[in-house]
């Protein structure tokens, strides 16, 4: 008899429908798997024969042949355990029961799984992208294994079961198991960080910069020597961001669940990502990549912050990666079986020193570069990688009698009011943040006449390319909207292009 089993593929972050095919019929013992499986999904027959065996469940000596429906889609992964393990014990007719109750359950349930040798079964990857293919297929309900309930329950109107034994999936496909709540897990986007930028001190125009990086989703370079609160201005970013909205979370938890970068008591991720790799990482550690390709480190950052310390450092073949990835939003992967699409709407903060010794410019005059060392460092970073950056702010050490002295900086609290707000004003009026404006967009804004005619001068004798002159404008609009301002005025050009002067001045 032949056992048709619905599960599915995980194809980069989405999920693809799939039928596992089992007959099991007279012959040899052999035990076959067709259908483009890869090593992981071949090493399996043991698992489930171990598995069915300590499970107390009965398996074939005849042939049994396993199909992965479509064959012309390549599998990886070890999710088809449990589909295939139920596929034998319901193609053995005549030792298990197999009424027309329970044909109609497997017809309408997908399921996915891999199992230990004693016959439990471990969680998987990609289990939300899976539950969201399994309810655009059609299918009631999805099994699981019961750690990937929580990330899998995000999908709204689908029946979730979580299973931790073979014997539980046959008793939800009898109709006997209990399914767990789908409504049960809320996501809770408040947070409080340990960094704050009231805890800065000075810093006014960098903590000016990364409020319009936060408000529009620009990228930002910061320049400075070693010491001068770089990293924590780059670590208190993330607590004057607004939070995640449930779509958003949604996107960032499947790009992590596919990375297999969910915790087993983390179903989703409710706050948004801060990445910081080292700078000895690979271009696919980046972008993503390998035989199956799966999300890098700027798609984990999705939603939310990037974080490169000593830009100069990282190789610039990683660097360069960059590129595409900072226009588009997305990283594209082509292999010879297929092309994958990975999501990397990220902010991308630098940190870099101004030379090697980190002291150039210093007024403490400690800098014994030679100008040629100085141009050589500061040359290891690209001018098309360069124009792809909007924010240029310096960052200088302040005096050590100021870490004592009295202050009274803002609270994140209050510059993420002031963030939420300038998004507000982007998206009713063009349904996206600033900096994910085209250059077509960027032209059409309303923008003063004499702020065009001072934006177009200042820009020809800055040598401003036309990516660069876009680029200021959408900062431009973004301090509009930050001052609530129903147009661009000269004021907020003058103070864009101040943010311009220092990436031109680093290319010449």
């Amino acid at each position: 008899m032949m056992a048709r089993i619905h599960s599915g593929a995980l194809i980069g972050i989405d999920g693809v429908p799939l039928d596992v095919e089992v007959d099991a019929g007279a012959g040899m013992p052999s035990f076959i798997i067709v259908g483009l499986p890869s090593t992981a999904i071949q090493e399996s027959r043991e698992r489930i024969r171990t598995a069915l065996r300590n499970s107390g469940l009965p398996f074939p000596r005849g042939k049994i042949t396993v199909n992965l429906a479509p064959a012309d889609l390549k599998k990886d992964g070890s999710l088809y355990d449990v589909p295939i393990a139920i596929g034998i014990v319901l193609s053995q007719s005549d030792k298990f029961a197999f009424d027309d109750t329970m044909k109609e359950s497997v017809a309408t349930t997908m399921m996915v799984g891999e199992l230990s040798l004693d016959g439990s079964i471990r969680p998987i990857r990609g289990a939300l992208s899976l539950a969201l293919c399994a309810q655009d297929a059609g299918y009631v309900r999805i099994i699981v294994p019961k750690t990937n309930v929580r990330e899998a329950s995000l999908v709204k109107g689908m029946e979730v079961w979580g299973v931790s034994t073979l014997h539980e999936v046959l008793a939800v496909l009898r109709g006997e198991g209990t399914a767990t709540p789908t409504d049960e897990y809320g996501v809770n986007t408040e947070q409080q960080y340990e960094e704050n930028f009231s805890s800065i001190k000075g810093q006014q125009i960098a903590k000016r910069a990364l409020e319009i990086a936060a408000a529009g989703g620009h990228n930002v370079v910061m320049t400075g020597p070693p010491g001068a609160g770089k990293t924590l201005l780059a670590e208190s970013f993330r607590s004057i961001l607004p939070p995640l909205s449930f779509e958003e979370s949604i996107e960032v938890t499947r790009i992590w669940s596919a990375a297999g970068m969910l915790g087993e008591d983390e179903g989703f991720i409710a706050h948004r990502p801060f990445r910081s790799p080292h700078h000895a990482l690979s271009v696919p550690a980046l972008i993503g990549g390998g035989s199956h390709p799966r999300p890098g480190e700027i798609s984990l950052a999705h939603r939310g912050v990037l974080f490169l310390d000593e830009f100069p450092e990282f190789p610039r073949s990683v660097l360069e990666a960059l590129r595409q990835p900072l226009e588009n939003g997305t990283v594209s992967i082509s292999r010879a079986v297929r092309s994958v699409e990975f999501p990397a709407r990220c902010i991308l903060i630098a940190a870099q020193n101004p030379c090697p010794c980190g002291y150039y410019g210093d007024s403490s005059g400690r800098c014994r570069c030679a100008m040629s060392a100085v141009a050589n460092y500061q040359g290891r970073i690209s001018g098309p990688l360069l124009d792809r950056m909007d924010i240029f702010v310096d960052v200088e050490r302040i005096a050590l009698e100021e870490i004592y002295a009295p202050h009274t900086s803002e609270d994140s609290a209050v510059i993420q009011a002031r963030v939420m707000a300038a998004r507000d004003h982007a998206v009713k009026r063009q349904g996206k943040e600033n900096g994910a404006l085209s250059g077509k967009e960027c032209i059409a804004l309303a923008i003063e006449e004499d702020a065009k005619i001072r934006a177009v001068t200042a820009a020809e004798k800055m040598g401003l390319s036309a990516r660069g002159y876009t680029r200021a404008l959408k900062i431009a609009q973004t301090i509009a909207d930050l001052a609530n301002a129903a147009t661009i005025e000269k004021i907020h050009i003058l103070e864009a292009l101040q943010y311009r002067k220092k990436q031109e001045a680093m290319i010449s």
